[in-house]
């Protein structure tokens, strides 16, 4: 097998869509088809199930994604490391972040970063704490911050200052006049939290233990992927949740939402993540330094 293939084939595994995958690969979707065709015929064995318009793994195909993405990313880690040899001229850099930090605390130190090293390409992906260490393990990202801390043997996490969570209601919400709200308000109360694995709800959810509160009996009426979606719930008035002071610093300045007190919510660090075994190219160590160092940041657009 070649890398064009592993390349086209883990493309259609991530997608799990010829189409969508040709269009990420710049290529027509008959030439991703031959490809994936070749590749089963050459080791007889089906890699997709084709179901309607879809396409599924099959046991063979999940053990080769596996693979086939360890292969390319060795090779892209050769790539870097022969790219240094020009100094920091060009490059790329794959980064991973979880939502707050990638959507908010991140977006202004990329564009210092950008600024600083016009020739280094980053390619960043969003997810929750647990997909960012999934995705630095897995070598598809060279450095991950995250905003839970990351228990790996594989993997280092490294604190770095992050931002402080509030537990927060909308301005017409009946707990906005309060200032501050007990364990029976609560334990009655509607909840909008973000999904299990995240770290604002690992956080969430030792705040209220701390307070006496079983979580698993608290009346989540939304699970919502990102602080976004919450805090146009929170403006809606449908419920309480936990969030970011990086995301609701204007609607706290504005009153649209209110900080109340109750939990111990602490300033919480963020998490520089990377593999204990890899390589740190140079495009890496230089985008710490820029991202950590004192001063003002460009405002994010």
């Amino acid at each position: 097998m070649t890398l064009e293939q592993l390349r086209i084939f883990a493309t259609v595994a991530e997608m799990l869509h010829f189409t969508r995958a040709a269009e990420v690969l710049h290529l027509s979707q008959p030439a991703v088809s031959a490809a994936i065709a070749a590749l089963e015929a050459e080791h007889g064995l089906r890699l997709f199930d084709r179901i309607g318009r879809r396409v599924e793994l099959t046991a063979a195909g999940q053990l080769l994604h596996g693979q086939a993405r360890a292969i390319l990313a060795k090779v892209e880690e050769a790539g870097t490391m022969l790219a240094e040899l020009s100094g920091l001229s060009r490059g790329a850099l794959r980064l991973a972040a979880s939502q707050t930090v990638g959507n908010h605390w991140l977006p202004p130190r990329l564009l210092r970063f950008a600024a600083a090293y016009p020739g280094i390409r980053v390619d960043l992906s969003i997810g929750n704490t647990e997909q960012v260490a999934e995705a630095v393990r897995d070598g598809r990202a060279e450095l991950g911050i995250a905003e839970g801390a990351v228990s790996d043997s594989a993997l280092i996490s490294e604190p770095v200052e992050g931002d402080r969570l509030r537990l927060v209601v909308g301005g017409s919400h009946p707990w906005a006049g309060l200032g501050r709200v007990g364990r029976d308000e609560m334990a009655a109360g509607r909840w909008i939290l973000r999904e299990p694995g995240s770290g604002t709800r690992a956080l969430f959810e030792a705040a209220v233990r701390g307070v006496g509160l079983d979580p698993d009996g608290l009346d989540v009426a939304m699970t919502l992927p990102g602080g976004g979606i919450i805090r146009a719930a929170l403006l809606a008035g449908v419920g309480a949740s936990v969030l970011s002071d990086l995301i609701l610093a204007d609607d706290l300045a504005a009153g649209r939402i209110v900080a109340l007190e109750g939990l111990d919510l602490p300033s919480r660090p963020f998490h520089l993540v990377r593999h204990r075994d890899r390589h740190r190219s140079l495009a890496e160590r230089a985008f710490v330094r820029s991202a950590l160092e004192a001063g003002p940041v460009p405002a994010s657009p």
